[in-house]
């Protein structure tokens, strides 16, 4: 059974949502699966349905109708964290009726799901006397032995004189009454958390950056028309000016980040901010008021420039100082769904902040099934790389999601990042895209160290002609010289492929680092976060065509691959038939293959070979081989060639929307890493992790 746990505003405005998202991270990040449950909105029932309900006093019968629904969303789970009410901070008027009625519901709701309570609770305008005074209701209110605690949230909000949000995007905000900064440490010391009549689950504090929205979002929100549709949506909006002035003032205010209000007929701000992004400054947006005065032929000038920066610019016939004013009164803290960027940071960030322990207790009163979820995998890997401190080196230096991914790394200690290219350039091309670069980020001018590593690279391949010139020409390229430095110690791990082809990246490595004595070949795997669990595909990018031994061999590595990143290995040799249903050349290899592992490493569990629903699908898995070990609980599906697995991986990436890290290189005597050429920044910073662990893997060896 589950362990339901109730979140209970005690107050408007607390940051449910947010604070739901963040604490269901937390969990997923130790390998439990978390659930979310409404019990208005997921009850299938309309507003009116429901108050008739109470109204009718038949609240009972709505908690039992409830209390099904429930159950069939909980099926499968170890937690499901469920919404309290406090009807003013949804603000749905439909559900205003039910402000006579929260303190019923709520307390209902808690004894008919049996449910534990955690009482959430804002700052506001109010002293920590008051503060404690509000938590002290609320406890008098839960059975001592449901509640586990209370979550402190939006510690040191701006607010109005009412205790509002009053966060502003406006360079000058409008003035906003600012209690004294309280921290941490003064929460601890209220009486309530320190005489231990409440436990502190934890503090979260206010951050801008949370409410920083798309450039998309503020058109939303206010009703704009796109000049052109060719523009980048996803524009982060971290200031908005207006801009009325000759253009000698503003200059300055084009900056990564800023949106620009300006009265259409000002002709020179529209023509100056489209040369900014020309010059590839991340301006936000351009938003043009009174758009009937605009002079068309200046904005077919600047349409071209706009198309190709993807520049965002919008229309409204409003006034720039209305429109100022209606951007004043929006709620940033307000979250679209499709806003994932800014969902993920605020997930993560309050994780950062909540101590799970008192909730782990509760779920040793039964069982829970842990297993390795998505975002316990991601969560190992940057605790393990973070374990490690490795030094790894990124030859493609001027490669913006690089950069970024490397300021990351540096920043959370994942890595030793080290940035192969002149640093004033890689420092421009942060900036262009509005990345804060830190001192500590180490960066390598290539033509500095080249000169070093002649030598060793001729000595490492004189059996192949290799001469001064030769090495001096090879040296040239980044990757052969990243690769050196990994030779020769100066570097623990290397990841590539944002800008090279896995041919380029691989092929210095292969000549130059070479594989371990007891394998053959070199092969990959690909780490598909599934959304429930992680699988480990392999191989999908480097052998075309392996014969039965050496697919054995990949195998094997792909095993120990995943025993190595926390995953427990049960491998599906996959074919087009299971088990004696086929016969033919390559299912006749896979099953040949299968066997060899079976005598090599009889302490791994294997069986093949498998078609792919029977080694991932219990269900399938009984009907084809019941008998099986592995079928319907496999985690590593080797691919018997490179077009089947390399068409798999690609396939379930794109049609489940998954986060599929690799290709993973193994066989290698040092950890050497390609890229998708579509990676993401996720993407590298987790190959960057998993390099790092694997750097800590070969020097216990």
């Amino acid at each position: 059974m589950p362990l339901p746990i109730v979140l209970l505003p005690t107050g408007q405005s607390v940051g449910l949502f947010s604070l739901k998202q963040g604490l269901k991270h937390a969990l997923e990040e130790q390998g439990y699966t978390v659930k979310l449950f409404n019990p208005l909105f997921d009850s299938n029932l309309s507003s009116v349905d429901i108050e008739q309900y109470f109204r009718q006093n038949r609240v009972k019968a709505f908690f039992e109708h409830l209390l099904n629904i429930y159950d069939q969303k909980s099926e499968g789970t170890d937690i499901i964290l469920i919404d309290g009410i406090f009807i003013k901070e949804h603000n749905h008027n439909d559900f205003k009726w039910l402000n006579t009625f929260t303190s019923l519901f709520n307390s209902t709701l808690i004894h008919a799901f049996n449910a534990d309570v955690v009482l959430i609770a804002r700052q506001g305008n109010k002293n920590l006397l008051e503060l404690e005074a509000q938590l002290e209701h609320y406890k008098q209110q839960i059975p001592s032995q449901s509640l586990v605690g209370a979550i402190i949230t939006k510690l040191n909000a701006p607010i109005d004189k009412y205790g509002n949000n009053r966060f502003s995007l406006l360079d000058e905000s409008l003035p906003s009454v600012m209690t004294n900064m309280i921290t941490t440490a003064n929460i601890k010391e209220m009486p309530i958390f320190k005489n231990h009549n409440l436990t502190l689950l934890g503090v979260t504090y206010w951050q801008d950056k949370l409410a920083f929205p798309r450039v998309i979002d503020i058109a939303n929100w206010l009703g704009l028309s796109a000049v052109h549709e060719n523009f980048d949506h996803n524009r982060r909006v971290q200031v908005v000016t207006m801009c009325s002035r000759t253009i000698d003032h503003v200059v300055d205010e084009l900056k990564p980040g800023v949106l620009i209000i300006t009265a259409s007929d000002r002709s020179d701000i529209i023509l100056a901010t489209t040369l900014a992004a020309q010059k590839e400054i991340q301006i936000s947006g351009l938003i043009l008021t009174a758009f009937s005065l605009v002079n068309k032929n200046v904005i077919d000038f600047c349409l071209h420039t706009a198309q190709q920066t993807q520049l965002p610019i919008f229309a409204t016939e409003s006034k720039s100082i209305s429109t100022i004013l209606k951007l004043a009164d929006i709620d940033y803290s307000s979250i679209p769904k499709d806003d994932t960027e800014r969902l993920v940071l605020l997930k993560a960030l309050i994780a950062e902040h909540i101590d799970i322990r008192k909730i782990e207790q509760r779920l040793q009163k039964g069982t829970v099934n842990k297993k390795m979820s998505p975002p316990a995998f991601r969560h190992y890997l940057i605790k393990r790389a973070t374990e490690k401190q490795k030094r790894i080196v990124l030859p493609e230096g001027y490669e913006p999601r690089t950069i970024e991914a490397a300021i990351f790394c540096t920043k959370r200690k994942v890595a030793e990042c080290i940035l192969l290219g002149k640093r004033e350039k890689i420092l421009e091309i942060a900036q262009k895209h509005g990345l804060s670069f830190s001192d500590t980020l180490k960066t390598i001018d290539p033509d500095s160290i080249k000169e070093k590593y002649v030598a060793p690279l001729i000595e490492k391949r004189k059996h192949k002609g290799m001469t001064d010139v030769l090495a001096r020409g090879s040296l040239e390229d980044t990757v052969t010289l990243g690769t050196m430095m990994l030779a020769i110690g100066d570097a623990d791990g290397l990841v590539a492929g944002a800008l090279n082809t896995t041919a380029h990246t691989i092929s210095p490595a292969l000549k130059i680092i070479k594989t371990k004595p007891e394998c053959s070949i070199v092969s990959s795997v690909f780490f598909m976060c599934l959304e429930d669990q992680v699988l480990v595909y392999g191989d999908c990018a480097v052998n075309p065509d392996p014969n039965a031994q050496e697919l054995a061999e990949i195998a094997i590595q792909s095993a120990e691959s995943a025993d190595a990143f926390g995953i427990d290995p049960k491998i599906a040799m996959i074919s087009y038939s299971t088990g004696q249903s086929g016969y033919g050349v390559d299912v006749d290899k896979v099953r040949q293959a299968t066997e060899i592992v079976k005598q090599k490493r009889p302490d791994l569990v294997i069986d093949g070979p498998l078609q792919y629903d029977a080694a991932t699908t219990l269900s399938v898995a009984c009907k084809k081989a019941p008998q099986s070990p592995v079928a319907g609980y496999a985690t590593v599906l080797i691919f018997p060639d490179l077009n089947t697995g390399n068409t798999t991986y690609k396939a379930v990436q794109r049609s489940a929307n998954v986060l599929s890290i690799g290709p993973i290189l193994q066989g290698l005597n040092k950890p050497i890493n390609d890229l998708s050429r579509g990676a993401t920044v996720d993407d590298i910073i987790y190959t960057i992790a998993i390099t790092a662990i694997q750097a800590g893997a070969h020097e216990k060896k």
